[in-house]
C-alpha cells in the first residue's frame, strides 16, 4: 500500500510539473504511468485503461486551475480565444468519452501511442508558421475545439498537445500559447471528467472507491503533489529557454508509450 501511494505521489509531481511547463496536460505522462500502477494492483484488464483514462482526466480538472491562474499572472493567457474554443470543447469531449467507453483496450491503447508520437514529433520540429498567418474567425476556432475535445478525451490530456501547436500554427508567442492552453484545459477536463464518471457509472469490475471511471485513491494521492507541482512548473516557463527541455521530455514520452504497450500487449 505505501509503494501505491508513493507511486501516485510521484507521477503527480512529474505530470503537474511538465503541465505547467509545457502546457501538454499531464495525462501524457499519467495515463501511461496509471496503466502499469493498475495493472500492478491487480485491477480487471479490461478496465485498467479507461479508468487510467477517467483518473487522469479527473487529475487535470484541478491542476488546470493551479497552472492557468499562474499563466494569467504573466499576461499569458488570450481570454477572448478560451471563450471561443471551450464550447466545441465541450461537445467534442463529450463524444470522445462516449466512445472511450465502448472501444477496446488495445484500441484505446494504440489511439493514445499515436497521439503520444504526435506531440514527440512536433516538440523536436522546430516548424515556422508563415508569418502571414492568424487565428481563424470565431467559428472556425469553435471547430478546432470540437476535434480538439474530442481527441483529448480519448487520450485524457489537456489538450496542451494539440492546442498549443495551433496556436503557434497562427503565429501566437509561444508563452502565449502555453498560458491559453493551460486555461483551455479547464473546459476539457470538466467534460472530460464528467463524461468518464457517466458512462463507468454501474459498471461492474470496478473497483472500491471508484466514482465511474475514476478511481478515487490514486486521484487524491496524484492531486497530493501534481496541484503545487503545476504552479513550479509554470512559473519556470517564464524564466527558462525550454527548447531542450521540450526534447527530453519527447524522450520521455516514448519511453512511456512503448512501456505501456509492451505491459498491455505482454
Amino acid at each position: 500500500m505505501i509503494a501505491e501511494i508513493s507511486a501516485y505521489l510521484a507521477v503527480g509531481g512529474c505530470a503537474g510539473f511538465f503541465a505547467g511547463l509545457l502546457g501538454v496536460g499531464g495525462g501524457i505522462i499519467m495515463v501511461p504511468a496509471l496503466v502499469m500502477i493498475f495493472e500492478a494492483i491487480g485491477l480487471p484488464r479490461a478496465l485498467v485503461f479507461q479508468t487510467a483514462l477517467g483518473t487522469s482526466m479527473a487529475s487535470i480538472l484541478f491542476t488546470s486551475v493551479s497552472s492557468l491562474r499562474t499563466h494569467h499572472l504573466y499576461d499569458a493567457v488570450i481570454w477572448p480565444v478560451v471563450r471561443t474554443i471551450s464550447p466545441g470543447i465541450l461537445l467534442g469531449t463529450a463524444a470522445g468519452t462516449f466512445l472511450a467507453r465502448h472501444l477496446s483496450i488495445h484500441a484505446l491503447a494504440i489511439v493514445f501511442a499515436g497521439f503520444v508520437a504526435f506531440v514527440a514529433i512536433q516538440m523536436t520540429v522546430n516548424f515556422q508558421p508563415k508569418p502571414s498567418r492568424a487565428l481563424p474567425g470565431n467559428w472556425g476556432i469553435t471547430l478546432v475545439g470540437s476535434g480538439i475535445g474530442l481527441i483529448s478525451a480519448l487520450a485524457a490530456i489537456g489538450g496542451g498537445a494539440f492546442t498549443v501547436p495551433f496556436l503557434t500554427w497562427c503565429n501566437v508567442p509561444l508563452r502565449r500559447a502555453i498560458g491559453t492552453s493551460a486555461a483551455v484545459g479547464f473546459p476539457i477536463a470538466l467534460g472530460g471528467t464528467l463524461g468518464y464518471v457517466f458512462n463507468g457509472m454501474n459498471l461492474s469490475g470496478l473497483p472500491p472507491w471508484s466514482l465511474g471511471f475514476v478511481y478515487l485513491p490514486a486521484l487524491a494521492g496524484i492531486l497530493a503533489t501534481s496541484i503545487v507541482a503545476a504552479v513550479v512548473g509554470a512559473r519556470t516557463a517564464h524564466h527558462l529557454p525550454i527548447g531542450a527541455l521540450k526534447r527530453i521530455f519527447a524522450g520521455l514520452l516514448i519511453l512511456l508509450a512503448v512501456k505501456m504497450l509492451h505491459q498491455l500487449f505482454k
